[in-house]
C-alpha cells in the first residue's frame, strides 16, 4: 500500500485552489496524505474512473468543468441530494471498489448564505451548469419568490428553472436588475453592471478566480455585501476532505488558510 491520496480532476485544472487547501489540511492534522490536481477531460472520464476504481490508495476526486453532471450516470451510487441537483462534485472509493457521488458545492453554497437569505427573497443566478445547480437547489430551500437566470443559452436557463420548480424568467441580456441576492455560478463572460440593486443587496461570487473579480469589485465599490468563492470552496472542500479522509478539517485555522489562498 502506497500513500492515500485524492485529488481534483476537470480541464482545465492548473488554476485549482482545492491542492493548496487539502494539504494545509493533511499536514495541520499530521495525516499521511497527498491531494493534487489531475486533467482529465470529458473523453477521458471513463478510463480515468475504471483506472482509480482499482487504485487502492485512491480515496475519491473532486470534479470541477467540464465534469459534474456528466459523471452522475457513471457511479455506482449517487447521493439523493446530487441525484436531484444533477450534478456530482466529490466522489468516494468504497473498500469494494465501488464509487459513490455526491455534491458539496450545496454545502458551501448554504454556507455563504446562511443568515443572509431569506425566505421569498428575489435572485438573479449567471450561469446554467453545475455550479448553478447547486444554487438553484438552494434557493428552492428558500422558496424564492422569483430567480432570473442570465445565460447565454436561454434554453439552458430555462431548463434550470424547470428542474428546480423555481419562478422566474431566463435570459441572455446580462443587465441586472433589482434583486435582494446575485449569484454568479459561470466565468463572466460580459460585464455586468450592478447600480440597480437595493444598498442592501448581497453579490455572491461562486467563481474564484482573481482574473474575474471585477463583479465583486464593483459591489464593493457600491457598499454592497459581497462574498467571493474562496468561501465557498474552503466549505465544500471541508465536506469533501471528510469523505475522503475520513477526518474533519482542524478548528481555528481558517485565516491561516485565508492567506495562504490569497498569497
Amino acid at each position: 500500500m502506497g500513500v492515500p491520496y485524492a485529488e481534483v480532476i476537470g480541464d482545465p485544472i492548473a488554476h485549482s485552489k482545492s491542492p493548496l487547501i487539502h494539504n494545509f489540511w493533511l499536514k495541520a492534522l499530521g495525516v499521511e496524505g497527498d491531494y493534487r490536481a489531475t486533467r482529465v477531460t470529458a473523453n477521458e472520464l471513463d478510463d480515468y474512473l475504471d483506472a482509480r476504481r482499482a487504485d487502492p490508495d485512491w480515496r475519491g476526486c473532486n470534479l470541477t468543468m467540464p465534469l459534474k453532471q456528466c459523471v452522475v450516470n457513471r457511479l455506482d451510487t449517487v447521493h439523493r441530494q446530487a441525484r436531484q441537483i444533477g450534478a456530482v462534485n466529490a466522489i468516494g472509493r468504497g473498500e469494494d471498489g465501488r464509487l459513490h457521488g455526491r455534491n458539496t458545492d450545496v454545502h458551501g453554497v448554504a454556507r455563504c448564505l446562511d443568515h443572509i437569505a431569506s425566505s421569498g427573497l428575489t435572485a438573479i443566478v449567471i450561469g446554467a451548469g453545475g455550479a448553478a445547480r447547486a444554487a438553484a437547489y438552494i434557493l428552492r430551500t428558500y422558496s424564492a419568490a422569483h430567480v432570473t437566470v442570465i445565460n447565454r443559452s436561454v434554453e439552458r436557463g430555462q431548463e434550470l428553472l424547470r428542474d428546480f420548480h423555481l419562478a422566474g424568467r431566463a435570459t441572455d441580456e446580462t443587465r441586472i436588475a433589482a434583486a435582494d441576492l446575485v449569484i454568479n455560478a459561470a466565468p463572466l463572460y460580459a460585464p455586468f453592471r450592478l447600480d440597480a440593486l437595493d444598498p442592501a443587496a448581497v453579490v455572491f461570487d461562486m467563481i474564484y478566480d482573481p482574473a474575474q473579480g471585477a463583479l465583486l469589485a464593483e459591489a464593493r465599490r457600491r457598499g454592497l455585501r459581497a462574498v467571493d468563492g474562496l468561501t465557498m470552496l474552503v466549505h465544500q472542500a471541508a465536506e469533501a476532505f471528510s469523505v475522503f479522509f475520513k477526518r474533519y478539517p482542524p478548528a481555528g485555522r481558517s485565516e491561516e488558510l485565508r492567506a495562504l489562498l490569497e498569497s
